[in-house]
């Protein structure tokens, strides 16, 4: 695993100095990109690959996609696409040719440089929970709807863990905003309290137009040197069955124009916005998918694009999505598998249907992230903090969901599976030989410290010495931890000029009226 930065046990800022006063910070471990060492499971045979392909192939052709944006319109009909309406039908040439512009692999430069990201190949990245419209901890005790508060707590968690590699949407949507300006008040804080990649929600041209400047003036860029390579990024999911609205890939062209990156991850449930079987859900959002990145690679070959999947079911009793499920383990990685076959970089998600930080919520999230790993994703997003089918944001969650990012950074590590005569370790099995015991030996006293993970919030000990303690459930224990680490925060180092010019910005596109609202 490729270290970055130049943090090693802690997080930043007081965190940092925190961790050696021995106070709130935790042994976390260091800033890392994680590479997959695995191979990938690979559910389907190549004839499943190309039956995948076949389908996702006649669903533009034949059936086609909608695009409820003119300017997409016009640009499909400049490539020679057979546009009729709102409705696009493009042939499978066409959309071969253009994605295979796309790169597979590219980098992600933030404010931080120390912070880069690698999108590609066999790294795998981990963001925080984004859009989340509520919010629930376990002193409130109840879901409410997020104000600016909690989005800036759980930014500051987003800085302090180093298994949090990109900052995504806002982690809570902070409602006490008015609509018009909570991008520019939220972006702000988003560049001060963290360093690390920043997102741009595609929703209207001065919410993309306002957070690409905001980036570049935090990196302290020329407008040539924010475009000469990918400095932030953006998600959009499209509306399946079969359409793409028209904030969405506005945003994405005008990011594609300046050489930002852009995810693609259509939202298909099967059994409601796509087919109930998974095959069939797979091929409608590879569909959905391609068509859009075909676009912005037209429009400026080469951009940065990341194929996302979001397919998984839902409860056939009530409607509600599922997830965590074995369905959406195995459409992860199938998608994967189609991922590679286009040599696109992919995106999933770590997520969970369960409305608090309970075992419900642990196991369909680790269900989740190990598909992740599973399926070679190199992007995953809600990978802290998610419940309720994202509808609420917990910083209990998020430090529990840290705890398995840990574990799975400490699993790809590659020592781990060494077979040298030192792991192999014939002497010190001699030396024991059959009678004895391995705790006193040499060669364990040279390793023990750093041999096997060490948590930061699983409680090892036994029921008696757990009682004794407290007895404290493991998301008292996170509530606790949160706790610490917001009144020990520090941000990270901003040029005060640069700062000072920021603020300008957004006091400035305050006095404008921001961006237009419906209401």
């Amino acid at each position: 695993m490729a270290e970055t930065g130049a943090r090693k046990r802690r997080g930043g800022g007081r965190a940092g100095a925190a961790a050696r006063r021995g106070s709130a910070a935790l042994e976390q471990m260091p800033w890392q990109i994680p590479v997959n060492i695995d191979r990938p499971v690979e559910p389907l045979s190549e004839e499943g690959v190309q039956a995948i392909h076949e389908g996702a192939m006649r669903i533009l052709e034949e059936i086609g996609v909608v695009f409820l944006n003119p300017e997409a319109l016009d640009i499909f009909k400049q490539a020679g696409v057979k546009v009729e309406g709102e409705l696009v039908k493009m042939d499978r040439d066409f959309v071969m040719e253009m994605v295979g512009k796309a790169p597979r692999e590219f980098s992600i430069t933030p404010r931080n440089k120390d912070r880069t990201i690698p999108l590609g190949g066999n790294n795998i990245l981990f963001g925080n929970v984004s859009s989340p419209p509520n919010y629930w901890d376990m002193e409130l005790n109840k879901k409410v709807a997020g104000n600016r508060e909690q989005c800036r707590n759980l930014l500051k968690l987003t800085q302090y863990f180093n298994c949090i590699h990109f900052a995504g949407g806002y982690p809570v949507e902070p409602v006490d905003i008015h609509a018009s300006v909570r991008h520019l008040d939220v972006l702000y804080d988003k560049l001060t309290l963290t360093d690390k990649a920043m997102h741009a929600y595609s929703l209207g041209k001065e919410r993309v137009e306002d957070v690409m400047e905001m980036v570049r003036i935090a990196g302290g860029l020329s407008h040539e040197e924010f475009e000469s390579q990918p400095h932030m990024y953006t998600n959009i999911n499209s509306t399946s069955p079969l359409k793409h609205d028209f904030p969405m890939i506005d945003g994405c062209l005008r990011l594609a124009r300046r050489g930002q990156a852009i995810v693609v991850s259509p939202f298909t449930l099967a059994g409601a916005m796509a087919p109930v079987t998974m095959a069939g859900a797979v091929a409608q959002s590879i569909a959905e998918s391609l068509c859009a990145i075909a676009l912005f690679q037209y429009v400026r070959p080469g951009t940065p694009c990341v194929i996302g999947t979001f397919t998984s079911n839902v409860d056939m009793k009530s409607g509600a999505p599922a997830f965590g499920t074995p369905e959406y383990m195995r459409s992860t990685q199938m998608t994967g598998q189609m991922a590679r076959f286009y040599g696109l970089p992919m995106r999933s998600s770590g997520v969970c249907a369960a409305n608090v930080p309970d075992g419900q919520a642990i196991w369909e999230t680790s269900n989740s992230l190990w598909a992740a790993v599973q399926s070679g994703t190199n992007m995953v997003y809600h990978a802290a903090g998610w419940l309720e089918g994202g509808l609420i944001a917990s910083p209990e969650k998020f430090i529990m969901d840290c705890e398995i990012l840990q574990q799975i950074e400490r699993y790809m590590q590659p020592q781990i599976s060494a077979t040298g005569p030192e792991e192999i370790a014939l002497d010190a099995i001699k030396e024991v030989g059959n009678d004895g015991h391995f705790f006193g030996i040499q060669h364990t006293q040279d390793r023990y410290a750093t041999a096997f993970y060490q948590p930061f919030l699983s409680d090892w000990r036994n029921y008696e010495a757990w009682e004794q303690a407290g007895a404290t459930w493991t998301a008292e224990r996170a509530h606790k931890m949160f706790k610490e680490i917001i009144a020990d925060f520090e941000e990270p180092p901003m040029d005060a000029g640069i700062r000072d010019e920021l603020a300008d910005f957004v006091a400035r596109r305050k006095a404008e009226g921001g961006a237009p609202t419906d209401f």
